[in-house]
């Protein structure tokens, strides 16, 4: 089994198919920095689905169990069905997406024949004027709630919505989101404002840390704890004490879960990240594209994997507050 040097396993991988969004959500992609005259990627610069695919079956021998697929938004990615399918042709492996909902009723049966089981969705607010303005595009909630429906709807459910908290924009809003799920069979998941890369203006104070977010939730609708599905679970599992279904919390500011973590990031580019603060990744599309056979792309990974010491979460101070890290956008959360 492949390990770190903390011993910990590389068991997920995220793959960006795109650096790409339509949103321009405030904690992510603030159009101060991503405005029009943003460079983004080229095609040429892109993996294509070939070479993802390629990558994706070297890392399941090295004993990735699941991919999720993400941006940018990855609906953006043209006939990503086709990748979806060359990626569900991988034994074993438990095949996944994040998207903000946007394109995900008209995209939802193809993407389900293809062969993607489920599907995580950000819905940061059901009051449309807090979502608009979260979103930044003037995007209507209605939209990425239908999208949801036509997801449940061809069977990739149950849905996991996730909802990212920032103090003085949207936490008044959180007890309705979790009372229109309640009940769905869908999981709802809060996630503490972090500071990834350098763009979105993170401070301290605009974080409702995870246990304030518990309190809001169990006053009105008391809930109790559950104990988390796998080792290194990202989200603390709370249930309703009436049984009507359970949220998540994800808490990487306050309750740092580094210890467990046992996720690499590809972007869209082929550069491999160990952390999702990390400051540089290794380049696996010069190997690809350089003639590099499989052996040698499964040696660079284990390379990297095996010196990985990643941990920033739990060691996040003045020191940490100035490193050059990489954008969520660019790998996707």
């Amino acid at each position: 089994m492949l390990t770190d040097k903390l011993q910990r396993p590389l068991r997920d991988l995220r793959i960006s198919v795109t650096d790409r969004c339509n949103f321009r959500c405030v904690y992510c992609m603030p159009k101060e920095a991503f405005g029009r005259d943003h460079a983004f990627l080229g095609r040429d610069q892109l993996l294509t689905f070939e070479e993802i695919a390629r990558l994706a079956r070297i890392f399941a021998s090295l004993g990735v169990k699941k991919i999720r697929i993400t941006g940018g938004e990855p609906l953006l990615r043209r006939d990503l069905e086709r990748l979806v399918a060359m990626l569900a042709s991988i034994p074993g492996l438990d095949l996944t997406m994040t998207t903000n909902g946007s394109l995900l009723a008209e995209k939802a049966k193809a993407l389900r024949d293809a062969g993607l089981r489920r599907v995580t969705v950000s819905l940061d607010s059901l009051d449309d004027a807090v979502f608009r303005a979260m979103n930044d595009v003037d995007f209507p909630v209605e939209r990425v709630l239908a999208g949801i429906e036509a997801a449940a709807g061809v069977g990739l459910a149950p849905v996991k919505i996730n909802a990212v908290v920032k103090r003085g924009m949207n936490e008044h809003t959180l007890l309705p989101l979790a009372r229109h799920f309640r009940g769905t069979g869908h999981v709802l998941r809060f996630i503490e404002y972090m500071d990834v890369g350098h763009s979105n203006g993170w401070r301290l104070d605009h974080v409702v840390p995870a246990a304030e977010i518990v309190s809001m939730i169990d006053a009105g609708m008391p809930i109790e704890p559950v104990e988390p599905n796998y080792r290194g679970e990202v989200a603390t599992r709370w249930r309703y004490r009436d049984g009507g279904g359970e949220i998540g919390v994800i808490a990487s500011v306050t309750q740092p879960f580094c210890q467990g973590c046992s996720r690499a990031r590809l972007s869209a580019e082929g550069q491999l990240f160990n952390c999702l603060f990390a400051t540089s990744g290794q380049d696996l599309r010069a190997v690809l594209r350089g003639g590099g056979s499989d052996g040698d792309l499964s040696d660079a990974i284990s390379g990297v994997w095996s010196a990985r010491q990643d941990r920033y979460s739990e060691i996040r101070s003045a020191q940490t507050a100035g490193l050059p890290r990489i954008e969520m956008s660019y790998v996707g959360g």
